[in-house]
Formats: C-alpha cells, sequence, structure tokens
C-alpha cells in the first residue's frame, strides 16, 4: 500500500499505509491517525476469529490498561469489508525498533541487558494480572526493544499483542504458531489444554530469558512434540550460569504453577538480578554461552521400557488431495509428522506393538498406524473403518478373548491375536469427535485412569495440531510471517 491520500481510510480515521505483520488471526498495517496526525498501529482482525459481541467487555479492560511496560491500546471498533462481512480492529501505538526475537538474531546481549527485560517485563505482568488479563502468547516477537533515540544502552522493553487474550478458547490455536514458534512458549497448563492463569505467563518468560543465554528454543519442533517434551521434563537450565540466574529461571519454570513466583515477587527477584549484574562489571560483556556450555536438552522423552524403537509408521494416504499449489506444503507434511510422533508416543506410553490414529479434518482425512519390529504384517491392514467405528468416549477391553463384542474378531482369532483394546475420541474444543486414537496389544491388560488421562493428553496435542494447520488454510495460502504491531 502507498503512502498517499489514495490508501484505504479505516474507519474514516486511520490512513492503511503499510503492511507490517501478518499471522493466524490478523494482519497489521502501519497508518496515519487523520485526526491527530500521528503514526499508528493497526491490527486488523481476520472475519471470524473473534466473538464480536462477546469481546466488548475485555476491550473495555485491554483499553484501560496504562503502564510503561505495554504498548497501549488507543482505540478498538468494528468496520464492515465488502466481501468479509464485519471484522474487528484495534489500534495500538507504533513502537520504533526491534523486537526480541530480531535482536538475538543480532548477536547476544549482556547479561545485564537480559536482566533488565526481564525486569519491565515482570513489572508488565505484575500490572496486567491483577486487572484480570493473562496474556497467553509471551515470546521473543511479542517483546518490543524501544528506540527513543536518546542514544542509551539500556533497552526498554515493552509488551505487545494482546489479540490472543481477546480470542478465549484459541490462545493455542492461532495458526502463526505454526511459523513463528508460539508453541515453543506454552506453559506446560497450556500444552495440556487446561485453564491459564498469570502463572502461564510467568512460565513463557521463563523461557524467553532461558533463549537469551542460549540463543536457541529450549522446546522446538511442532506444537505436539514440543508440547510432549515440556510435559515430560524441565527446562534445562545450564551449569555455567551464576546460581542467582539458576535459581530465578528454574523458579520461573516449575512444572506447578503455585511454585512460580507472581507479582511483586518476580519483580522483587529480577530487581536482584539487575543489581547483582549491575554490580559485576562491563554492562557489554555478552551473557549468552558458549555452544558447549549450551547443550541441546536430550530429545528422547520416551518412558524406560517402550515398544521396539525401530517400527515401521505407515504413510497416511491423504484423501481427494487438493491440486499442486493449493496450500502451503507444510500444511501438507505437519499433520502426517504429528501423527506419526502420536502414535509412537501412544505405543510407548502402555508397552504395546500397536498404536492407530484416524482423524477426518475437514478437507482431508489421516489414517497413521505404529507397529513393532515382528508384528505379523496383518497388522497393516486394520482400519477403524472395518470395525471401530469413532466414538465420543473412552474404549478399554482389557480382554478380547472374553469380550462378547469382540472375541468372534478376526483381530483375536487371526494371526495377531489381539488380546487388549484402548481407544480414547479426538476432540475439538467445541466437543466434537474428529477421529480416535487407539492402543492394541497381545496381552490381557488393564488400562488405569493415569493411563487414560495420558492418552487423552496425547490425543487432544493431536487435535491442536491439526486445529493449528486448519486455521492456517482458512486464514492464509501462504507461509506466516510475524503477527505482531511493530
Amino acid at each position: 500500500m502507498g503512502h498517499d491520500d489514495a490508501a484505504p481510510l479505516l474507519d474514516r480515521r486511520y490512513r492503511l499505509e503499510q503492511e507490517i505483520g501478518r499471522g493466524g488471526m490478523s494482519v497489521v498495517y502501519r497508518a496515519t491517525d487523520e485526526v491527530l496526525h500521528r503514526p499508528v498501529a493497526v491490527k486488523l482482525f481476520h472475519p471470524g476469529s473473534v466473538d464480536l459481541a462477546r469481546q466488548e467487555a475485555e476491550l473495555g479492560v485491554l483499553a484501560a490498561l496504562e503502564h510503561h511496560g505495554l504498548v497501549g491500546l488507543l482505540d478498538a471498533g468494528v468496520v464492515d469489508v465488502v466481501g468479509s462481512g464485519p471484522r474487528r480492529f484495534l489500534v495500538m501505538s507504533l513502537v520504533v525498533g526491534q523486537d526480541l526475537e530480531a535482536r538475538l538474531e543480532v548477536g547476544p546481549l549482556s547479561a545485564k541487558h537480559i536482566a533488565e527485560i526481564g525486569y519491565d517485563m515482570a513489572e508488565a505482568l505484575e500490572y496486567i494480572h491483577p486487572h484480570g488479563v493473562v496474556h497467553r502468547d509471551i515470546k521473543p516477537s511479542n517483546i518490543l526493544l524501544v528506540d527513543y533515540g536518546t542514544g542509551s544502552d539500556r533497552a526498554r522493553a515493552r509488551l505487545t499483542d494482546f489479540g490472543i487474550a481477546l480470542a478465549a478458547g484459541v490462545e493455542r490455536l492461532t495458526a502463526d504458531g505454526v511459523t513463528t514458534g508460539t508453541a515453543a512458549y506454552l506453559s506446560p497448563e497450556q500444552a495440556r489444554g487446561a485453564d491459564v492463569g498469570p502463572a502461564s505467563d510467568v512460565y513463557s518468560l521463563g523461557l524467553v530469558l532461558l533463549q537469551c543465554f542460549t540463543r536457541r528454543r529450549e522446546f522446538p519442533g511442532s506444537l505436539v512434540e514440543s508440547a510432549i517434551a515440556r510435559l515430560s521434563r524441565d527446562p534445562v537450565v545450564p551449569e555455567p550460569l551464576p546460581e542467582h540466574w539458576k535459581h530465578l529461571l528454574r523458579a520461573m519454570t516449575a512444572q506447578d504453577p503455585a511454585d512460580r513466583p507472581l507479582g511483586a515477587q518476580l519483580v522483587a527477584m529480577l530487581r536482584d538480578v539487575v543489581i547483582t549484574e549491575s554490580a559485576a562489571g562491563d554492562p557489554a560483556t555478552p551473557g549468552v554461552l558458549t555452544d558447549a556450555a549450551a547443550t541441546a536438552a536430550p530429545v528422547d522423552v520416551a518412558p524406560a521400557g517402550a515398544a521396539a524403537a525401530h517400527a515401521a509408521p505407515v504413510d497416511a494416504a491423504p484423501v481427494n488431495p487438493a491440486p499442486a499449489g493449493a496450500r502451503p506444503a507444510t500444511f501438507d507434511s505437519l499433520p502426517e509428522e504429528s501423527l506419526q510422533r502420536t502414535v509412537a508416543m501412544a505405543a510407548r506410553l502402555f508397552d504395546a506393538p500397536i498404536a492407530l490414529v484416524d482423524v477426518l479434518d475437514e478437507d482431508r482425512e489421516w489414517s497413521q498406524s505404529w507397529i513393532a519390529e515382528g508384528v505379523d504384517e496383518a497388522a497393516r491392514n486394520i482400519s477403524f473403518r472395518s470395525g471401530f467405528a469413532p466414538v465420543p468416549v473412552p474404549v478399554v477391553i482389557p480382554d478380547g478373548s472374553q469380550h462378547p463384542e469382540m472375541r468372534q474378531s478376526p483381530l483375536v482369532t487371526g494371526p495377531l491375536g489381539i488380546r487388549f483394546y484402548v481407544s480414547v475420541p479426538l476432540l475439538r474444543h467445541d466437543g466434537t469427535a474428529v477421529g480416535t486414537l487407539a492402543v492394541l496389544d497381545v496381552r490381557a491388560r488393564e488400562a488405569s485412569e493415569a493411563d487414560l488421562a495420558n492418552l487423552r493428553d496425547l490425543a487432544a496435542l493431536a487435535v491442536t495440531q491439526l486445529e493449528l494447520r486448519q486455521e492456517g488454510l482458512r486464514t492464509t495460502s501462504d507461509a506466516l510471517p510475524l503477527d505482531g504491531a511493530h
């Protein structure tokens, strides 16, 4: 878009000039407020990405927030766009400077600067949380390092992009998580799909500060593998870090939200770290760790005694695939990769030789199997569509040979000799069943409540990954860059 009077005028006030960000929920433009003659950032949400009526009260809360650590919300409204209907827009301060993600790509920050950024963010969280606002998406690209043009080496940080706070229930489902790494900063409770509170923001900030030292994401990969990793282990805080940093980061990233410091306690802890780093010497000394010190954490998160590690997954077969070029290749590969990991993890959780998943998306269907080495080839022909219709509740059959409906099944009487069957539904966030995740074994056995809970968590992660993909296909046919106001 050009920088002239021909540029679109939004709500008869905001002249949209240049696109500066795009994501799964919105597009962000640099704009000019024609009334006050000042530059602003305008976030225009995609049709249907927020419930307009439900968000009015929440917008009032966000508009009342005013703090030096936040990018302020200046205005909001709804505009009718020809061909797409009513769309929400937000108007925010336009901040001059880099975001933290871009800054880390340039080079290391000093430990003192990292502490100062953490302190600014802790103050921002201390302010928003008592107002009932949980950000839900703290990551480096949402932390702006403001350049006031004074030549100061003090990088003041401001928190931006409260769009997810406006969209309750989809905080993990925006398509920008595929490309910008939102999944890498989820708290364990977000990864489980549980309710989130202030402690979730603290955990995410802890991962951001850890990354400032290690220069890598602690939990990389797709949403499924990233979430499984954080549910299986704590972040690895490198031993070379000073004790005050190790104590802080371990506290902020505690698995139990009740163990994380909140509010004034977190502010005080980071203030102490700033003071310690200020007294330590040269503020320009990089705080980044050497490659040896920042060695990546173990990637094998499966429990001991798992089924054969070199079992071969069956390739997923798309139904009615779209013509070439109709969608990004990333969205074709991500569900298949995540479903492969899902069935492999399900088999490992039960130490079982067979795991199956079948899921129907709106435009494609996937079936994926994990078959341990040595299992009869007949296992590759097992299909939910030929004997196991998806049901919206868990199913446990401890011994198929004693089950009135299963004992005559070829699975039991044939070469596989299946005895044990357990399945859980794949449920969307509205409760709709879209598939089934199942584990089969040749041994008769029981499934405990803990076993079912683990399988349900795994199914929820798989659905979340597919919803990420679906949101991406709905909002754009191109790879998605950052979604944030700069």
